[in-house]
């Protein structure tokens, strides 16, 4: 793994790069084109990812998406599939319900379209938290709260809070149950689980307390005074700025209101920001070496933001293509151009490898 040059790239870039990947895996149920963005996604955390403890999450949101999977099948076996089927795999024993529950059963038959449905269904999910893992890995979280405006600091460091508890919790599991291998003692196994878990959940307790009290001692949570004015300016622009975005979105989304939806949407995210912008006011902070915005990071957000607007067009294009239907039952092909598009998600990889953490 190679060095990066320059200065570091900034958080920002890796979760705008993820959530496009995230976008383009909305947008599709061709397993084919899903398993190239988890591709895709893989190949950059295993190239970029620094030599950090949270950076080792992301194959515990692989394991997650695996989980939901086969989540998604069990249900769709066990409760059944809206979909209708003439290829019975198997013929489940029905248990009858009461009048009030039609439209659910449980056992019948298990039809070869209803797991491909499930599995199509399933697989999407499992890529969007594929791809939020990716972030995860990628950018660093306390780099990332420190690019917030003010007014987002108190949601922001609940945010990083949560997002770094996980790859906390997984390198003191991985470190207890090497330990209990060394001293020859079973790290698998409900004991083994109970023996793990207790610690970890302890130790995962007295984390909490000294974050607490070290934020409690950094002065968190303290505001500056600000005029009466400011802080109605500051409700007004956020509160209207909430109403323009969810007006304009609903305008886009119909036909009647694709005149005013533009207009409305951009009106109500710059009140947002102006809003963002007052509420700043109430939390001065200062920035040690501040992460700049440069060109590796408009490349990496680029990149992602270009493959989820083509996937966008590609759907509009030929919807069939990227959602393959499952009446009748037949094998997906991979669109070409589209899986061309994703590929651009591996720009990343050649601009920022091995970054720092």
């Amino acid at each position: 793994m190679g060095t990066s040059r320059g200065p570091r790239l900034h958080p920002g870039a890796w979760w705008l790069w993820a959530l496009g990947l995230g976008t383009a895996a909305t947008r599709t149920t061709n397993p084919l084109l899903l398993g190239v963005l988890v591709g895709v996604s893989g190949y950059v955390v295993a190239v970029c990812r620094p030599d950090a403890p949270w950076a080792r999450s992301y194959g515990a949101f692989v394991k997650l998406g695996l989980a939901v999977l086969l989540i998604r099948l069990g249900f769709a076996v066990v409760l059944g599939s809206p979909v209708p089927g003439t290829h019975v795999l198997v013929t489940l024993p029905e248990l009858p319900l009461p009048d009030w529950a039609q439209g659910i059963r449980l056992g019948g038959r298990v039809t070869a379209e209803a797991l491909a449905f499930a599995c199509y269904d399933g697989l999407r999910l499992a890529t969007l938290l594929i791809c939020v893992g990716a972030a995860n890995a990628l950018a660093s979280p306390s780099r990332l709260l420190k690019s917030l405006p003010g007014a987002l600091y108190e949601a922001g460091v609940a945010a990083v809070v949560a997002l770094t508890f996980a790859p906390n919790l997984i390198a003191d599991v991985r470190r207890l149950r090497a330990v209990r291998r060394l001293r020859g003692r079973p790290d698998r196994g409900v004991r083994g689980l109970l023996q793990v878990g207790l610690p970890v959940l302890e130790g995962a307790l007295e984390r909490s307390v000294a974050l607490a009290a070290a934020m409690d001692a950094r002065g968190y949570g303290r505001t500056a005074r600000v005029s009466p004015a400011v802080h109605r300016a500051t409700g007004a622009l956020t509160l209207g700025g909430l109403l323009g975005v969810c007006a304009g979105t609903y305008g886009l989304l119909t036909a009647e209101g694709a005149v005013y939806g533009v207009p409305l949407l951009l009106a109500g995210v710059a009140a947002a920001l102006g809003g963002l912008r007052l509420g700043g006011l109430r939390s001065p902070r200062t920035r040690y070496r501040p992460d700049g915005w440069g060109a590796r990071a408009w490349l990496v957000a680029g990149s992602g933001t270009a493959v989820a607007a083509l996937v966008v067009l590609a759907g509009a294009h030929d919807p069939a293509a990227l959602r393959p239907g499952v009446v009748p039952l037949v094998a997906p092909t991979l669109p070409l151009w589209p899986a061309g598009a994703v590929l651009l998600g591996l720009l990343p990889s050649f601009v920022a490898p091995g970054e720092p953490s």
